[in-house]
């Protein structure tokens, strides 16, 4: 049977979870996601956990913070002058934007706390610094 190597488009279905047994993201009732192996358009440790897998075979792989979206840097979170804000900009925790760089690259970031005089900003992904949990399924290798 054939099973799958770097370099297959594979369409897999899956369900993440956190440790907490929290559900982040799943392709339950929707369309499965497909994805070339060793192209890295998804975390290093779910396509290692899909090499080698054979259409038909279901897993679940434990994926280590290192293998998925790393460390919670405190480095990326920033209090700015409230004044920095654009002026028709109501800043709300929980708020996402987009940061330009001077490099001209776009940043994205969260709202994490504001205040009278700053505005804290936080440039971690939303799962840095988890463990995450996949149940996995290869549905074909293309």
């Amino acid at each position: 049977m054939t099973q799958a190597k770097i370099g297959d488009t594979v369409t897999v279905h899956y369900t993440g979870r956190l440790d907490d047994g929290t559900v982040f993201d799943s392709s339950t009732n929707r369309d499965p996601l497909q994805f070339t192996l060793g192209q890295g358009d998804l975390i290093p440790g779910f396509e290692k956990a899909v090499v080698g897998m054979a259409p038909g075979e279901s897993k679940t792989e434990k994926i280590p913070v290192e293998q998925a979206y790393g460390p919670y840097r405190e480095e990326m979170v920033v209090e700015i002058d409230r004044q920095q804000m654009p002026e028709d900009l109501e800043p709300e925790v929980g708020q996402q934007l987009q940061v330009r760089e001077e490099t001209g690259g776009v940043i994205p970031v969260v709202i994490t706390d504001v205040n009278d005089g700053t505005v804290t900003l936080d440039a971690n992904h939303p799962l840095a610094g988890e463990e995450l949990t996949f149940d996995i399924q290869l549905v074909n290798i293309a």
